[in-house]
């Protein structure tokens, strides 16, 4: 997005230290993962899931990641979905509700449908050159960011679409991705909510790691699992690449994986490449990114121009959809990984002793 002179910058373009992102509750776009999602959130705690502040029969945001990513990547092991249980620190967890303010708003980066592939290839060079420690059993997966969701909020018979302030949030995930631990501001209250399941989720490292590393084998998995739990009216294909996104995202897999996962995404069609976008610190990259023709919004993989490490994901409205609330340049939502690292226990700060 190349801002003119006169372009004043909106939050999503701020500094980290600046930033308060206006957004609040909304649901996710239809179909993503919809099974996993309606499984998940009857299992969950009446005082989990609403707030005073929440619009009715709406999930708390805070729930994005926590469910979908292991649900996701749990379809791909061909494992039955059950027993998750969210336990908060209080009757009510302690939580504030977010400030909210205008939508979200941001100018549409150009996509590229020709140049995706060989920015793929590069990307997945590098993830393949990282890096990454092996971490060792009894260890948790830890990750930090920045995130903010936008949705339509009705009083009386006025609706208006507002962005949540900009806010954090921690995970922490054991290995086996039986335990771990969330902190969301906002959400869960300073103390957090412990997160645990009856059986091993497939987003945790242990069930990443023995994903296939062949992209046609691995690509096939993920239609295969997508296919048997999307919404009819989300495309396959866009279904397959918002799994791959889910599992890119807050996970940690092997740099083999996430290589693996890359070349997989390229196979995909109408994947095209963004010329620049925003991740919601304000880090100014370039995308990997897909459109949804049925809501209008596209979603993008951002990354550093220069590095080609994975900073955040947010989705954009890039067409306008008859029925809905948002229009063009809408970020529905937006995040930032500002942290990745190995631990030795849950809610152990990396650099901090356990």
């Amino acid at each position: 997005m190349n801002a003119s002179p006169s372009h004043q910058p909106h939050p999503a373009e701020w500094t980290e230290t600046q930033s308060l992102l206006p957004s609040a509750e909304r649901d996710l776009p239809a179909g993503r993962h919809q099974f996993h999602k309606e499984q998940l959130m009857a299992r969950i705690h009446e005082d989990l899931r609403t707030s005073p502040a929440a619009p009715p029969k709406r999930p708390n945001p805070f729930l994005r990641r926590t469910i979908l990513v292991p649900a996701a990547a749990l379809a791909l092991a061909g494992a039955v979905v059950g027993g998750l249980a969210l336990t908060g620190s209080g009757s009510d967890g302690g939580r504030t509700p977010l400030a909210t303010g205008p939508a979200l708003t941001t100018q549409v980066g150009v996509a590229d449908a020709k140049g995706a592939p060989r920015l793929l290839d590069r990307i997945s060079l590098a993830a393949a050159d990282a890096s990454t420690p092996t971490p060792r059993e009894g260890q948790y997966i830890y990750i930090a960011s920045k995130v903010a969701s936008t949705y339509p909020r009705t009083v009386g018979d006025k609706t208006t679409v507002v962005s949540q302030q900009l806010h954090s949030r921690q995970v922490w995930n054991s290995l086996d991705g039986k335990d771990g631990w969330l902190i969301e501001a906002g959400q869960t209250g300073d103390k957090g909510i412990t997160l645990s399941s009856d059986i091993p989720l497939s987003g945790a490292y242990n069930a990443l790691a023995q994903l296939p590393t062949d992209p046609g084998t691995l690509l096939r998995r993920i239609y295969r699992a997508s296919d048997a739990n999307r919404d009819p009216e989300v495309p396959r294909d866009h279904a397959a690449f918002v799994a791959i996104g889910d599992l890119l995202t807050e996970s940690y897999p092997p740099a083999a994986i996430s290589a693996a996962l890359y070349k997989a995404a390229a196979k995909i069609p109408g994947v095209v490449s963004v010329d620049d976008a925003v991740d919601a610190t304000g880090r100014h990259g370039i995308a990997i990114a897909r459109q949804n023709d049925t809501d209008g919004e596209r979603t993008e993989w951002i990354f550093d121009r220069k590095t080609l490490r994975f900073l955040g994901e947010r989705t954009v409205v890039v067409k306008a959809v008859a029925g809905s609330p948002f229009k063009v340049g809408t970020v529905t939502f937006t995040s930032a990984i500002t942290r990745r690292a190995i631990v030795d226990a849950d809610k152990q700060v990396p650099g901090q002793a356990s």
